[in-house]
C-alpha cells in the first residue's frame, strides 16, 4: 500500500458557453469602469475579476472602447429610455406646472443617483476620449429624454416661453448632473440629503422663472 495519501482529482469546471462568459466580462467592466473610471481601468483586471483571460476577452472585445461601450454606454443609453418611458410621461399629467416641473426634478434625480456610477463613468470616459465625448451627445436615449422634456415645457408655457424649452430642459439636467454627481463636493458635512435634493428643485423650478397660468 502507497505511503501517500491518495491524491483527490480536481473537479472540471464546466464549459461555459461565449454567453455566458461575454455577461461576465461586461459585468466586471461595469463594476471596473464604475470603480476606476474609463482611464484607470484595465481589460487584465477586467479579464481578473471575469474569471477569463484577456485573450477570451479580445476574441469577444476588439479593444477597450467597445467594452466600455458595452459595459457603459448601451445600459445606460437603455437606462434613459426606461426612464421616460416610466417616469417622465407621468410628469404632463401633474395638475401645474410648477408641481410638475418638481416631479420631474425629482425624478430626475432619483435616476442620476441610481446610475451615479454608470453617469461618473460617462463623465471620465468623454474627458480622456474626444470619440466619447461626441457619442454621449448623441446618445439617442437622452436625447429622446431632452425632446420629451422640452415638448412638455413647450405645452406648460406656450411656444413664446422667455427661454428656449430645448435649452431649459438641458440646463436643469445639468444643475441635477453637477449636484447629483458631486454632491460631495458641493454641500458641507452634514446637510441633509432631502435638503440637497430640495434646493435643487427649488433653484431648477425657480430659475427658469416659470409661472403658473392656474
Amino acid at each position: 500500500m502507497s505511503d501517500h495519501p491518495q491524491e483527490t482529482a480536481k473537479p472540471r469546471r464546466k464549459r461555459r458557453t461565449a454567453e455566458a462568459i461575454t455577461d461576465l466580462i461586461i459585468e466586471a467592466a461595469n463594476a471596473e469602469f464604475g470603480k476606476n473610471g474609463y482611464s484607470g481601468a484595465t481589460t487584465a483586471a477586467i479579464a481578473r475579476k471575469a474569471d477569463v483571460t484577456e485573450a477570451q476577452l479580445f476574441r469577444l472585445f476588439a479593444s477597450k472602447e467597445e467594452l466600455f461601450r458595452a459595459a457603459i454606454f448601451k445600459p445606460l443609453n437603455s437606462h434613459f429610455a426606461e426612464f421616460i418611458l416610466d417616469g417622465v410621461a407621468g410628469q404632463s399629467r401633474a395638475a401645474s406646472l410648477r408641481g410638475s416641473a418638481h416631479d420631474y426634478i425629482n425624478a430626475l434625480q432619483d435616476f442620476m443617483e441610481k446610475n451615479s456610477r454608470m453617469l461618473m463613468s460617462m463623465v471620465a470616459a468623454s474627458a480622456y476620449s474626444p470619440v466619447y465625448r461626441q457619442q454621449v451627445s448623441t446618445m439617442d436615449g437622452m436625447q429622446a429624454y431632452f425632446d420629451r422634456g422640452a415638448a412638455l415645457m413647450t405645452r406648460r408655457v406656450g411656444a413664446d416661453a422667455e427661454v428656449d424649452p430645448q435649452l431649459m430642459v438641458r440646463v436643469s439636467f445639468a444643475a441635477v448632473l453637477g449636484a447629483t454627481l458631486f454632491k460631495d463636493w458641493l454641500f458641507p458635512p452634514g446637510v441633509s440629503e432631502e435638503s440637497i435634493r430640495h434646493a435643487i428643485a427649488a433653484f431648477v423650478t425657480s430659475g427658469v422663472d416659470i409661472h403658473d397660468g392656474g
